[in-house]
């Protein structure tokens, strides 16, 4: 915690000592060049700092601007961007020339918000994510972002990596590529390592925290992160991007592109191949993707085709590591071994592994394997002056197993019957199995978007789509295998999703200084599943939805630069395909609920940015983790009548001299459920103890969170820059329970970038990234369990350390 307030008494102090600086001013208008009406609302910036927008009569004023800035960038959706040189009488009569060019803004613009939304978002650009994209994986080159925890299976950013935001976890985020629906319909998460190296790809990113904005896709519940991979190069290139790390980690992607073609055609390519042995024993990834488009640009048309495709095969490290072996408490170890049956190999496995780098995984095909592909097609139409139609189509198509070898297991697990070998009866044998999902996803999403160029923009949007999957399990080879024919197939299930929401968003300019925006969502679901599971019980679900989700807010520009603002939204939530299937008829999950206010203040004065915003997200019926299991023992999440996030989040950045930067962000909350009961199971009797709680912690929910980047750069083509991020301890559940915690961690690291021009190239970047400077020992993710048993309570914690100190370098050619 000592941490987290020296950066920010460091940056308040940075900051009064800097806003005395006198400046110069700029003021100037925008209008359209085709027929001189103003742009209300363009974006006006003036270095990495500096920005406004212009106001109803395409008027904007820039105070204090640093003399070092001398020319502005001028941006409107859909016209061309211009950047203008500051002149001596300091007024600009900026002229943006309309462009069907910029249609790949338009398409994405309906989902994205801006400073007059009301709602706290951070904006990503594709330089930012360059200079880190060494190989790890998008969860961990968005760690610097506000509010935002990621964490990574095998301990490097590199294979199965996840992100929570506000302690919001990956099935609680809406995620969408090009305004389409990304998050996985049936769990409703996001498998990040299905799309390796898709950074390389990606032109902008918006994340949107809270309810944000109506959406296509799952229900934001968390966050919204909003992907855009579609940029308009209008010069042909080349680039051949190549990495090299710690844990053998290999990275190698080749960009092309052919520029503006006879003013009307584009096409992109890329193709990675990423591997890395991973920090966790066995934790190897072995990565390959490809991203196509092919893009048309008519007069008043826009169209472009986007086919990209990523294939895992990943070394399974989902098991964590047993708190005694993390310790390295020997009689904790031999104890653990002892209560859970370890055999000899496993046992030996797990003496004799690293402390940190431990997995429980040892026969060698013990793999995740998975291919997806994505077909979209998206397009952009100006119907009027003030009317765009955007209508895009897609495709997913999933196909892929993990693959796991069974010591002695029982035949009535896989509907197959006893072996009779002369007079011995075998009821179990070792075995390898494999579980498939086979799926498609597929729908359409459109947006009719409107600008007055006065006081009114409104869009009406939604989208419709169908998720197919199917669900079933083969045993590959049986040492005993009697009359089992190969690939016998011991479970199939299939489910059927369908999702259709249509929603109205408008934003209105009452005056000069306050304008205010409404969005209303209407989203109906229906899931069904039906067949049996891996353990061969009957599903039979049918489940329908409908959901009414409201939004407002107003903004009030208190000065030039300066604004508060407020906003209320509604969330609703299904719950998901694990919930319906691990349910039992008195514990049958309920749709969730989440209502969510917003808060905040914006300023930008000289060299220097701030802003706070408040938030409180108040649920009714979330699910969570109690301890109470099913049937078959498996865990069930349970709806919990009332529990809230709320906290500030802080960001800032200064600009400390001409060559130093530091941009910083802090967010301090306070997650709780209002009155959480606990189930143990006792297997002595038969039930369950119950243990009240009263106002808990939610899991996973760090009450501190703390983002830094001090950059420095010593000429315009060197860059050095610190990178420091503290998270607060975390709760493995929803006892508050100090044994069962992450504990907090602070981690430093080190980036170097450095380009040259030679004659031969456009320009050669090297990168080095050393990540964990400090050697800071630390886990990101975990869980537990517990049970009595003989009168005695066993839990048993699992974490998932991170690596120690570790490098990546990397060498980028562009032509």
């Amino acid at each position: 915690m000592r941490t987290v307030t020296t950066y920010l008494l460091t940056f308040i102090f940075s900051i009064l000592s800097l806003s005395t600086f006198a400046q110069r001013m700029l003021k100037g208008r925008i209008t359209d060049a085709e027929d001189g009406k103003p742009l209300p609302g363009a974006t006006i910036k003036a270095g990495d700092i500096r920005g406004t927008q212009s106001d109803q009569q395409g008027n904007f004023t820039l105070r204090n601007i640093p003399d070092a800035i001398h020319a502005v960038e001028v941006s409107y959706v859909g016209f061309q961007t211009a950047a203008v040189t500051l002149s001596e009488n300091d007024f600009l009569d900026v002229k943006l020339v309309r462009s069907t060019y910029q249609a790949d803004e338009v398409v994405i613009n309906a989902t994205r918000v801006t400073d007059k939304s009301a709602m706290a978002y951070t904006n990503v650009s594709a330089a930012a994510i360059d200079k880190q994209n060494l190989g790890q994986d998008l969860p961990v080159l968005l760690n610097f972002t506000p509010s935002l925890v990621s964490t990574s299976d095998a301990g490097a950013g590199v294979g199965y990596s996840g992100i929570r935001i506000r302690g919001s976890d990956a099935t609680r985020i809406n995620v969408t590529v090009n305004g389409i629906p990304y998050n996985d319909a049936e769990s409703q998460g996001v498998f990040w390592v299905n799309m390796p190296d898709f950074a390389s790809s990606v032109s902008s990113i918006q994340i949107q925290r809270g309810v944000g904005t109506s959406t296509n896709g799952a229900g934001s519940f968390g966050a919204t992160v909003n992907i855009n991979t579609n940029a308009l190069r209008k010069e042909a290139y080349a680039e051949l991007n190549n990495a090299y790390g710690s844990f053998n980690t290999f990275k190698n992607t080749l960009k092309v592109g052919s520029g503006l073609i006879r003013d009307k055609f584009t096409f992109d390519a890329r193709l990675s191949r990423v591997s890395s042995d991973g920090f966790v024993d066995r934790a190897s990834s072995e990565l390959h993707s490809y991203y196509l488009s092919g893009g048309y640009f008519g007069k008043k048309s826009f169209v472009r085709v986007n086919v990209f495709s990523g294939k895992e095969r990943t070394y399974q490290s989902w098991n964590g590591v047993p708190e005694a072996k993390l310790r390295g408490d020997r009689e904790g170890i031999l104890s653990y071994i002892d209560r859970n049956g370890l055999d000899e190999e496993d046992a030996r496995n797990l003496l004799n592994s690293g402390n940190r780098t431990y997995n429980s995984y040892t026969y060698k095909n013990e793999v995740d394997n998975y291919r997806q592909d994505h077909y979209q097609l998206v397009s952009s139409h100006n119907l009027s002056q003030q009317w765009t139609f955007n209508l895009n189509g897609f495709l997913v198509r999933g196909l892929g197993y993990y693959e796991q070898y069974r010591k002695d297991d029982a035949y009535a697990n896989y509907n197959l019957p006893d072996v009779i070998t002369g007079t011995d009866t075998l009821t179990s044998t070792d075995l390898v199995r494999r579980r498939w999902l086979d799926n498609y996803f597929y729908g359409t999403t459109f947006s009719f978007d409107y600008n007055s160029f006065k006081k009114l923009t409104a869009s009406i949007g939604g989208g419709w789509n169908k998720y197919d999957g199917d669900h079933y399990g083969q045993i590959t080879w049986a040492r005993n295998a009697g009359n089992t024919e190969n690939e016998h197939r011991y479970y199939y299930s299939q489910g059927i999703k369908k999702d259709f929401n249509i929603y109205g968003k408008l934003y209105y300019q009452f005056t000069d200084k306050l304008n205010a925006f409404a969005d209303l969502q209407f989203r109906t679901v229906s899931h069904a599943i039906h067949g049996t599971d891996n353990v061969q019980i009957q599903l039979a679900v049918d489940q329908s939805y409908n959901f009414v989700n409201p939004k407002a807010g107003i903004n009030y520009q208190l000065a030039d630069q300066s604004s508060v603002y407020a906003s209320y939204s509604v969330g609703n939530r299904e719950p998901n395909r694990d919930d319906f299937t691990a349910a039992t008829a008195l514990l049958f999950p309920k749709k969730e609920n989440l209502q969510n206010v917003e808060a905040g203040f914006r300023t930008q004065q000289g060299k220097w940015a701030f802003s706070a915003n408040y938030y409180l997200m108040r649920y009714k019926n979330q699910l969570v983790l109690t301890g109470q299991i099913n049937d078959v023992g498996n865990s069930i999440r349970v709806n919990v009548p009332k529990s809230y996030r709320t906290g500030i989040e802080l960001e800032g950045a200064v600009a400390l001299g001409t060559y130093l930067k530091w941009n910083v962000n802090a967010t301090f909350s306070s997650n709780k459920i209002d009155n959480f009961t606990e189930y143990v199971v006792n297997y002595d009797t038969g039930g369950y103890n119950t243990i009240s709680h009263g106002k808990s912690d939610i899991s996973f929910s760090p009450n501190a969170i703390a983002g830094s980047q001090l950059i420095y750069s010593l000429r315009k083509n060197l860059e050095i820059a610190l990178l420091t991020k503290y998270v607060s301890k975390q709760y493995l559940d929803n006892t508050t329970t100090e044994t069962r915690k992450l504990d907090a961690y602070v981690t430093n690291d080190v980036r170097l970038s450095w380009t040259i021009k030679p004659a031969w190239a456009n320009e050669i970047g090297f990168n080095l990234l050393v990540n964990n400077i400090f050697n800071e020992q630390y886990e990101s993710n975990g869980y537990t369990y517990g049970y009595l048993a003989g009168g005695a309570l066993t839990q048993e914690n699992f974490y998932f350390p991170q690596a120690g100190t570790n490098f990546l370098v990397g060498v980028n050619f562009r032509f």
